[in-house]
């Protein structure tokens, strides 16, 4: 296990059962945010997301669940994802454990998913949960989004008392539409389900304050401390893969540097062409200053 920290900022590379036994204190969390593996059959660095049976990924699933749960604030909050075969199964658990608030459905396009034989999957569930239904942060003001029907249709509610537009603006309802994370685009990391910022900025808003600790078991490429050190908050996150924690420690800017190897990020296939015409057109310009400077002379 290796600690790397920096202005508030932890990352733990080690596997997640020891590090939230041995490393976290109890009632010390704000907001746990959960996107563990699948139990797909995804590639996470080498890493295969498939377990022999299904109950050995719940029991699996049952004991971190457990953990963070522990781990959380009397007033703290819980999301976690899962794939839909096995959400039911989280569901069931986490009922008598702490107060389900929400049943939030993530859903997305996808031109990958061309499902012939049945209805492709196109959504991924999360469950908003808490330790304490009469206490536990809510900022509803900090995530409204556009109400259709009162800032596009302007319609009037007449049963208010004098009649007034419908709000223009709403608290997200459980439905989420935000697109998947693409190769081409910006906040793209080299990792099989990588979760986008909007997701985790909504979730971060809403169950946390500045100065709040947030944590992820399961962090991949770290969206989650990026976005929590975006939103003024502390963060801790684990990984098990050295590949996705040198991501991480570059993205929260704890260090620029692992091991004597500088932590750049990834140039994708596309990008290379931009580079090698930029290169091409410095040249250029270079040349016709070079050349400019000799027949003035």
């Amino acid at each position: 296990m290796q600690k790397y920290e920096k202005n508030g900022h932890v990352i733990y590379h080690g596997e997640s059962l020891e590090i939230l036994r041995n490393e976290i204190n109890d009632k010390s969390i704000d907001l746990v945010f959960i996107d563990p593996p699948y139990n797909i059959g995804k590639d996470f660095d080498g890493r295969k997301d498939r377990w022999k049976k299904d109950n050995d990924y719940l029991n699996w699933c049952y004991e971190w669940l457990e953990l963070c749960i522990s781990k959380l604030k009397e007033n703290g909050s819980l999301y976690v994802m899962t794939s839909t075969q096995f959400m039911p199964y989280f569901d069931i658990f986490l009922r008598d454990k702490i107060q389900i608030i929400s049943r939030i459905v993530w859903s997305y396009d996808s031109s990958g998913v061309q499902a012939k034989n049945y209805y492709g999957s196109l959504y991924e569930p999360i469950l908003f949960c808490v330790k304490d239904k009469h206490n536990y942060t809510f900022n509803s003001n900090d995530i409204l989004v556009e109400a259709k029907t009162g800032s596009k249709r302007k319609l009037i509610d007449y049963r208010k008392n004098p009649p007034q537009q419908y709000n223009s603006k709403k608290v997200p309802g459980n439905v989420w539409e935000f697109p998947r994370v693409r190769y081409r685009m910006p906040e793209y990391e080299n990792h099989p389900s990588q979760k986008p910022i909007a997701l985790l900025e909504r979730i971060i808003k809403a169950s946390s304050n500045k100065g709040n600790v947030v944590l992820d078991p399961f962090s991949g490429v770290f969206t989650t401390s990026f976005v929590a050190k975006k939103l003024n908050r502390k963060s801790i996150g684990i990984e098990i893969s050295e590949k996705y924690i040198k991501i991480g420690l570059r993205r929260v800017g704890i260090t620029l540097n692992f091991n004597g190897e500088k932590l750049e990020k990834e140039i994708r296939t596309f990008e290379n062409g931009k580079i090698e015409r930029s290169k091409i057109i410095n040249e250029i310009v270079l040349q016709s200053k070079l050349e400019f400077n000799y027949y003035e002379e």
